[in-house]
């Protein structure tokens, strides 16, 4: 196994761990978390023990619902959860969040990640010029707006090529992904809703 590798199953097991970790500091049972994601107990006890890997839609939810960001899920990293009206990430402060089930070589730099209460989760993707290994599919739905280059979205069966100015809104739970199409990699801010709604 390669080093890529063994980082990206390393991830997922600390993904898996920081998720049950975190449910249990809670008191909570799977079935109350189940209740407030909307996920099944059967497929979040899969998720806890690395059976499954959940898309970043998913552990968004996960996330939220656990009162977390999903930074806190890969790094346990914790952060003030003191209300706030007004977030600012600096260019420099962004947190890169390492995603399991993209293409190797994507990037997602986070930044909505210091509001506790957010409706939404905020990524700036660099695409790297192959498809993951299958599609994504979770909850919520996402919009996407490409900052620079060129890529192409594959959605629920059909592709469609997208350049810089280009945006798309499109709900999250038919397949879908994308790969830089043009000389280099193509930038795209992604914002998901967040489905767990505001507590």
């Amino acid at each position: 196994m390669n080093t890529a590798n063994q980082q990206a199953k390393a991830l997922e097991l600390a993904i898996a761990s920081n998720i049950k970790k975190k449910r249990l500091e809670l008191g909570w049972t799977l079935d109350k978390l189940a209740g407030i994601t909307g996920h099944s107990k059967g497929y979040l006890s899969q998720i806890e023990n690395n059976e499954k890997k959940p898309p970043i839609g998913t552990l968004t939810k996960i996330a939220y619902g656990l009162g977390i960001s999903v930074l806190s899920l890969i790094s346990e990293e914790t952060q003030d959860t003191e209300p706030v009206k007004l977030s600012i990430v600096r260019s420099d402060q962004r947190q890169t969040i390492a995603h399991a089930e993209a293409a190797m070589g994507s990037v997602y730099d986070a930044f909505s990640f210091s509001r506790p209460d957010r409706l939404m989760d905020s990524y700036i993707v660099t695409v790297c010029h192959e498809y993951p290994p299958k599609p994504l599919i979770h909850s919520g739905q996402e919009i996407a707006y490409t900052l620079s280059g060129e890529h192409e979205l594959y959605y629920d069966g059909q592709t469609h090529a997208l350049k810089a100015g280009d945006a798309v809104y499109f709900d999250s739970d038919r397949p879908h992904m994308s790969r830089s199409i043009g000389k280099d990699p193509a930038k795209v801010l992604v914002i998901f809703c967040n489905p767990a709604g505001r507590k």
